[in-house]
């Protein structure tokens, strides 16, 4: 009996997964086609120069460029990163970050599909209010030196790969009809999707799962009858402690919200929620990693206040509009849905169409780097000749790495050496 209910658990949990999934399929891929596409006809080179500042005209650029980025919360702080490297204040690339990770077509199209317009608005509105606060408090966590010593470390650390930038100097018209165009947005859609796959399936299998706990299990954690605005306030903070353990960042936090909301969360706790993908457990130790443990201390509190303190304003400005959702919270069925023959059907076929024409793009056209495994258009990747054989590399980084990695496993012998330059 214990056996049949455990797996009548599973089926369930794996059923209700899957058709959250199918509820916002085609929503994902026309966003990761909207960000591919913006990401290879973008050029950015210009755009990073004008990074280097802390003033409104850098932030704004950083913010920019983060919002025409992937919604990856890996891929945001390795970009951060690479541009703090390079001379942007610590103020822009928490903003890029923010942009990144809050203001992307694909998680706005989700948040719409599963929860309403209304989080669209909100996690947009939230996303810019969380960089004016910021901003605003950067000085008040941390202080020159420190940033400066965050940067010489940030320098000193392992900097990964770094990919060739895409897209041609073509006009709009004749990317449209450019094989090649069509190839830099397919690589970059599939290589988003590599970063982001294991994200969200464990953020619609996590949705899954805890819908089968009830209503209940969510009523000992939000506090809901207290006056107000002890209820907004426990929200805000508990929401951004589940992200954080929860270990799912990205679009594949949103049917996890999806699924909180429909327990009684408050409206201000969703959104804490979802800004709160990147302060996960795992991002955590990177920053470590990049910048040092007093800096990633202090910039994961700021992080922290700005999302709370983000979460409450915005809480406050939809409840003067009266923009929060009043009626019936969205029951499992309704967050779960089913399938059917209708307009989803229609809609999903066509993402499943988009999607098999990008990889097979990128099959048909590119070739696998055998250091960080992404895969590159033969045409643009750099190449070298082993063992009778061309390999294709993302970047020159990676061709070092790979020659290195070579020169170890097979020195050269000792009287060689002397003629190597």
């Amino acid at each position: 009996m214990v056996v049949m209910d455990v797996l009548d658990v599973l089926w369930h949990g794996v059923r209700d997964s899957f058709l959250m999934a199918w509820e916002v399929w085609w929503a994902l891929v026309l966003g990761f086609t909207i960000s591919a596409i913006v990401q290879a006809w973008v050029p950015r080179r210009r755009i990073e120069g004008l990074m280097s500042g802390s003033g409104p005209r850098s932030v704004g650029w950083a913010t920019g460029l983060g919002a025409a980025s992937s919604s990856c919360s890996y891929a945001a702080i390795a970009i951060a990163k690479s541009l703090f490297q390079k001379g942007a204040s610590a103020v822009s690339a928490l903003a890029f970050q923010f942009a990144s990770t809050n203001l992307v077509w694909e998680l706005g199209l989700v948040l719409w599909v599963l929860i309403g317009w209304q989080f669209t608005l909100a996690e947009y509105v939230g996303g810019i209010a969380m960089i004016v606060l910021m901003t605003a408090l950067m000085r008040v966590f941390v202080s020159r030196r420190l940033e400066e010593e965050a940067r010489e470390h940030a320098r000193e650390a392992d900097t990964g790969h770094r990919h060739r930038a895409v897209g041609e100097q073509l006009s709009w018209r004749e990317r449209l009809a450019s094989i090649q165009a069509w190839s830099d947005v397919a690589h970059n859609f599939r290589g988003d999707w590599k970063m982001l796959w294991k994200e969200i399936s464990i953020g619609f299998l996590l949705a899954g799962f805890i819908a089968q706990f009830g209503n209940g299990f969510f009523e000992q954690l939000f506090i809901r009858n207290a006056p107000a605005p002890l209820p907004t306030i426990e929200n805000v903070i508990i929401g951004p402690i589940i992200a954080v353990l929860s270990f799912v960042c990205s679009v594949g936090n949103v049917p996890l919200a999806a699924v909180l909301w429909s327990g009684g969360i408050s409206f201000a706790g969703v959104l804490a929620f979802l800004f709160a993908d990147l302060i996960v457990i795992p991002i955590l130790w990177i920053y470590r990693k990049y910048y040092g443990t007093t800096f990633t201390i202090r910039i994961t509190t700021l992080m922290f206040v700005t999302m709370v303190v983000a979460a409450l304003i915005v809480d406050g400005i939809f409840s003067a509009l009266g923009l929060i959702p009043t009626g019936p919270r969205p029951t499992r069925a309704d967050i779960f849905s089913s399938l059917q023959v209708n307009y989803k059907l229609a809609l999903n076929v066509l993402g499943i169409v988009i999607f098999a024409a990008m990889i097979w793009l990128t099959s048909r056209r590119g070739a696998t780097d055998p250091v960080c495994r992404m895969k590159v258009d033969r045409a643009k990747a750099v190449s070298k000749e082993f063992a009778n054989e061309t390999l294709y590399f993302c970047s020159d980084h990676c061709l070092h790495a790979f020659e290195a990695g070579a020169q170890r496993a097979h020195p050269l012998p000792i009287e060689d050496t002397a003629n190597v330059r």
